[in-house]
């Protein structure tokens, strides 16, 4: 019987890497995202039996329930939940906009919590189950412009480490992945010296990818990684080494 991985945020970066590798794998992949990309409907094209997209947006929390109850009704109970969705509203928090603020805390923390809780349950029915939760370098190191950010991704590694203790005990594990810069996306403005620079504090000279980040949750997903829970995996070229 095919494993099933519920992932959002998997139309690009990270969360496509994720779904592109977990379907080589041979897992069965629930994509969650606002919109499918040219990417993702190729991936589906290419496993049309593995993968399935969705198409939520994960900031309305009162739809999680239902939407949590629609995918095990349609897919089964899942093995795993990555979650991957996240903003990063880049911006002074003397200047950024209240409604930012919110829309930020809601998606990265709130968000990833009530999936938590609807999806838990039945992974507990299962006896076993992965919980794998997307964080950021920047929730130790800071970085100017990302104060919300480093904050969401903080409690997202509180509640990870305090989740895993609670469950433990059903054979679920919870950890975090934290990955240092990346080209996506989200960084996107991170060009010229800032980038150099970036890539410079590397112990290797350059940048982690999405695929060395997606890497990571491959082997957190995998039987061998069984004893790893209520940790923080980082993917960053050494960057904070």
């Amino acid at each position: 019987m095919t494993d099933n991985l519920i992932v959002t945020g998997a139309s690009k970066g990270l969360g496509l890497a994720i779904c592109v590798q977990a379907a080589e794998q041979g897992y069965g992949v629930i994509a969650l995202a606002r919109t499918c990309s040219a990417e993702l409907k190729s991936l589906q094209q290419s496993y049309p039996d593995l993968v399935h997209f969705h198409a939520v947006d994960l900031v309305d929390l009162d739809n999680i329930s239902v939407l949590c109850k629609k995918l095990i009704k349609q897919h089964g109970r899942p093995y795993a939940l990555i979650n991957n969705a996240a903003a990063g509203h880049d911006g002074v928090l003397a200047t950024m906009p209240n409604s930012a603020i919110e829309h930020l805390m809601l998606l990265n923390i709130q968000s990833p919590i009530m999936l938590s809780k609807y999806l838990v349950r039945s992974m507990m029915l299962n006896r076993r189950g992965r919980i794998i939760n997307i964080s950021s370098i920047i929730a130790k190191t800071g970085f100017n412009g990302l104060s919300v950010y480093a904050a969401s991704k903080a409690a997202l590694e509180g509640f990870s480490k305090s989740l895993a203790r609670e469950v433990g005990k059903a054979g679920i594990t919870v950890n975090c992945v934290a990955p240092g810069y990346m080209q996506t996306d989200m960084t996107n403005s991170l060009q010229g010296e800032k980038l150099d620079s970036i890539k410079r504090r590397s112990p290797l000279g350059k940048l982690a990818t999405v695929n060395d980040a997606a890497a990571m949750v491959m082997y957190l997903l995998s039987e061998p990684a069984s004893a790893i829970t209520g940790s923080v995996m980082t993917v960053d070229a050494g960057s904070t080494a």
